[in-house]
């Protein structure tokens, strides 16, 4: 019976194997080139695990590693807690309750998405310091009140909530703007009241969506390193900077890096955990949108209008607010040839970055789809969770690498033409926009995908039955049905890679410049006021592709 089984699991593999060699094709390895691409800072950072820590990991181990831990812990409950309360109470008031300004606070809540968490802390260390415009303003009304330190976890939490709650609002608010108003109706009817319905009804069913915005937004909190270093609170993120560039140890970043990366994953498995528990239901007599409720008398409404208008003010009016302020004063410093060349070089970059990966994101998309192969869609998928690992995690991996690559180059170089030719693509910029595709080809991926399956297979298969080929279908049939949501890619990229900050960081060749880095130089550097104007135009280029969010999300 051994013997049989043994040959049973023999023919069983001849023949898996004679499927792959009949099925593979071009488009099958072009796919799997991409898909290794894509995923080899990971591999990079797992292989590298294998050397062993840095000299200096049993002292951070001993007395860093708790600190790292903790904070990072801190943030995530603080953090967790107030971005469902905020997000959700916003979207459930919002789909549910007419009041004043309703339409205008439904895409000014998006607005906060717009400002990188970063530029946040810089404006509300303004706004709390010594001789900052909360004081000054207090002072002319002859007011006095005591001096609130914000330089903290605490205040880090607090920033980062009030920066990020937008993922949760965005997609509680999609879930209860398409729920099913004979729901609502059925709980009237049973004599449930309106916080009955929300807690026991709505909130339960709206679980999924909100955990999704929450793993977001948690994602966001582990790549966060600008307001983190700012606060002076020590993070993993931090921590990783301080391993590579203060102590010198790769080795020591890559054990910190590893660990990240664990955290990440266990975040993933959780949404997936939670999304392959929920049923959906696809009775179209069940898709009717909420009614809303409009109260009867005006102070209800203007009540409702207050908790909704809040987290606007905190995380927009006055953040925007305090920067306008601080551009005024700083204009004629910081306004000149060189911030102009500054913007172009950070635009240039950034256009750059945009159209590798939407042209890798396509073509991972459609050579999958041309691959006979069933894995290979499921392979491809690996090349989109760069976006989950944060920032400075992928500048490691990519640099682990380039640097490898570097040092066999000029071993070549030194052996066959006797000279040494340096680094050649570490500290290029070739790596680091290699890297921003790795970091944001899944924004890339998910429009254009999503926007492919609704041009279907029928017009494709007609093409290829006429005996026109897989890529000239592509060029002549598909590609003008799907670009619109390869613009709305390349726009939602283009303002990712403007505010990145801890990749650009780590990677950026030694001249070239963004404004993201500017701005934290200049806070770094105790400027915080001449950080106003690049951060407003970073700012200002983000706004559009958040006014397209809610433009979707209505159309959806």
């Amino acid at each position: 019976m051994m013997k049989q089984d043994g040959h049973k699991d023999l023919f069983s593999w001849k023949n898996r194997l004679k499927r792959f060699k009949r099925d593979n094709n071009r488009w099958s390895m072009y796919a799997l080139a991409i898909a290794f691409l894509i995923a080899l800072p990971i591999f990079a950072i797992g292989f590298k695990l294998f050397s062993g820590p840095g000299e200096t990991w049993s002292h951070i181990v001993q007395h860093l590693l708790w600190d790292y831990t903790s904070n990072s812990l801190f943030l995530f409950l603080v953090c967790g807690l107030m971005v469902v309360v905020i997000g959700v109470t916003c979207a459930w008031l919002i789909s549910r309750y007419e009041f004043p300004f309703r339409p205008q606070l439904e895409w000014l809540l998006i607005l906060p998405l717009a400002i990188p968490s970063y530029i946040v802390a810089y404006a509300y260390a303004g706004i709390f310091d010594y001789g900052g415009s909360l004081e000054l303003i207090l002072r002319y009304f002859e007011l006095s009140m005591t001096k609130v330190d914000i330089m903290n976890r605490f205040g880090l939490a607090f920033v980062l909530s009030i920066s990020l709650f937008p993922y949760v609002y965005v997609s509680a608010r999609a879930f209860f703007l398409n729920q099913a108003n004979n729901l609502l109706e059925a709980s009237r009817m049973l004599g449930a009241g309106e916080g009955q319905t929300f807690f026991k009804l709505m909130l339960p069913l709206a679980r999924p969506a909100i955990i999704a915005g929450l793993i977001l937004v948690l994602m966001e909190v582990l790549n966060d390193y600008g307001a983190a270093k700012y606060y002076g609170v020590n993070t993993f993120t931090t921590g990783i900077f301080r391993a590579w560039f203060s102590i010198g140890e790769p080795e020591t970043a890559v054990y910190l890096s590893a660990l990240l990366i664990v955290i990440v994953f266990s975040l993933i498995l959780l949404e997936r955990w939670e999304r392959k528990n929920v049923r959906v239901s696809d009775n179209k007599s069940n898709s009717g949108g909420i009614n809303r409720i409009r109260p009867a008398r005006r102070w209800k409404r203007w009540m409702i209008f207050i908790p909704v208008f809040v987290p606007v003010l905190l995380g927009f009016i006055l953040p925007v607010s305090q920067l306008i302020y601080w551009a005024t004063l700083t204009a004629d410093k910081v306004l000149g040839p060189a911030f102009f060349q500054l913007s172009l070089q950070s635009f240039g970059i950034a256009l750059i970055a945009s159209l590798f990966a939407v042209i890798l994101a396509t073509f991972l998309i459609y050579f999958s789809k041309w691959s006979p192969l069933p894995f290979i869609q499921n392979v491809t998928k690996i090349g989109v969770l760069g976006y989950a690992i944060p920032g400075a995690v992928i500048a490691v991996g990519v640099l682990i690498p380039a640097l490898g690559f570097d040092k066999w180059l000029i071993k070549i170089g030194e052996s066959l033409l006797g000279i040494d030719i340096g680094l050649i693509f570490t500290g290029s910029l070739v790596v680091l926009i290699y890297a921003y595709c790795v970091r944001f080809l899944a924004v890339a991926y998910n429009p254009i995908e999503s926007t492919s399956q609704k041009v279907g297979q029928s017009i494709p298969d007609s093409s290829k039955m006429l005996g026109v080929g897989n890529a000239k279908t592509f060029f002549r049939v598909e590609f003008p049905l799907i670009k619109t949501g390869i613009f709305s890619a390349f726009i939602l990229v283009f303002i990712d890679v403007l505010k990145e900050l801890p990749l650009t960081l780590i990677l950026k060749p030694f001249r070239v410049n963004t404004l993201a880095v500017k701005a934290y130089e200049y806070a770094s550097d105790e400027m915080v006021m001449e950080s106003a104007i690049p951060s407003l135009l970073i700012i200002v280029t983000a706004v559009l592709p958040v006014i397209l969010l809610n433009r979707l999300l209505l159309n959806r």
